[in-house]
This record gives C-alpha cells, structure tokens and sequence, in this order.
C-alpha cells in the first residue's frame, strides 16, 4: 500500500545549525508560519502539526508534507531531544491523514 502525496503542499523544514530545542521550535514556526501564540513545547509542537487549521493557508484541502533536512548534526548533538522530536512528528503523522513527515537523507543545506 502507499500514500499518494501528489498534491500536497511540501514545506522544507531545515534543521541545518540547530543546535537546541528552542532553534527547533524556532524553525518549525517559521517554517509553518505558525500562529505567535505557538507555544514552543513539545505538547504545542504536536498540536500544531497535527491541526490543520494552523498549517499554511496552502495546505488547506491539500494536506501537507514536510520534509525536515540537516536534521544529523541536532540528532547528533541532542539525541534525547532528537528521539523526542521523532516521536512528535511520528505521532502527529499517524493521528492527521493529511499530513505526511519526511527526513530528508542527504546532506546538510
């Protein structure tokens, strides 16, 4: 079985000199544009990936997929954080049909 992301809106979300939590949360704010109110959290992270009601204006009836690049060298550096962040994007793809998470393989940007 696959999933056809034909359609979808493909929002890069580069992870490229993270080096914390907070330059996560940063990032993917700005990456979705997300609201100020974005609580920068791992709970407002999941939340927020997983409504898409908060995603890009774009992504409305399209569904959306994010493509996380230079991930390695935070993973690396932060693996509690990283396995976390993991956990965050697996469930929030799993709960929303209509969102799909992919790591980018390559190297950093």
């Amino acid at each position: 079985m696959s999933e056809d992301l034909a359609g979808r809106l493909v929002v890069a979300l580069d992870l490229d000199g993270v080096t914390d939590k907070a330059g996560l949360m940063d990032r993917v704010a700005r990456a979705l544009a997300l609201p100020g109110w974005f609580g920068r959290n791992w709970d407002a992270l999941a939340d927020s990936l997983a409504d898409p009601s908060v995603w890009p204006k774009e992504a409305a009836g399209r569904g959306l997929l994010l493509v996380v690049r230079g991930w390695r060298a935070y993973a690396q550096g932060r693996p509690e954080e990283w396995r976390i962040a993991e956990d965050v994007f697996a469930q929030a793809a799993d709960r929303t049909p209509a969102l799909t998470v992919a790591l980018d393989l390559g190297g950093s940007s």
